[in-house]
């Protein structure tokens, strides 16, 4: 097993951390905070828009069962990457789309998968997913870990 890790932010984290935690391969899936500029940020400062974080999820999974290509492809297809801010009703910059690599590779294939999606005209605006260096990631408060599991199903854009 080769155990990596994976950093995405597509809109509200409960939805995204269950699709990801679905997928064969995938050891874990975490809900928190990344992309900002304040330590240790609450939900609800995170709500506010003013700590510059994103509600992000930070998989942990064996490359030798998934690959980063197959997650990217996943998160492409559980959200909007061409809303700016916004994710079905959620909108704020704390819900904007982004990926957060953890090695060259991961940065390669991830603005690769842009220029493809881009090209194929799948959408009729081009993607603003944020490509970035993954920085601290901040763990959500327990509440909201396996959000869905703890409390059942609800409304989520993915």
């Amino acid at each position: 097993m080769s155990q990596q890790t994976a950093s995405f932010a597509a809109g509200c984290f409960w939805g995204v951390e269950a699709r990801f935690r679905e997928q064969q391969g995938v050891l874990d899936a975490v809900s928190g905070y990344m992309g900002g500029h304040k330590d240790n940020p609450t939900y609800k400062e995170v709500c506010t828009g003013n700590t510059g974080h994103t509600e992000a999820v930070q998989v942990t999974y064996d490359d030798e069962q998934i690959s980063y290509a197959e997650l990217v492809d996943l998160f492409f297809d559980m959200h909007n990457p061409t809303t700016l801010n916004r994710q079905g009703p959620d909108f704020g910059s704390q819900y904007r789309s982004a990926i957060f690599w953890h090695n060259e590779a991961q940065h390669t294939s991830a603005g690769q998968k842009i220029r493809e999606l881009d090209a194929s005209g799948k959408w009729s605006s081009p993607v603003v997913t944020e490509v970035k260096p993954a920085d601290t990631f901040w763990r959500a408060e327990e509440y909201h870990q396996r959000y869905f599991e703890k409390n059942g199903g609800g409304f989520c854009h993915v």
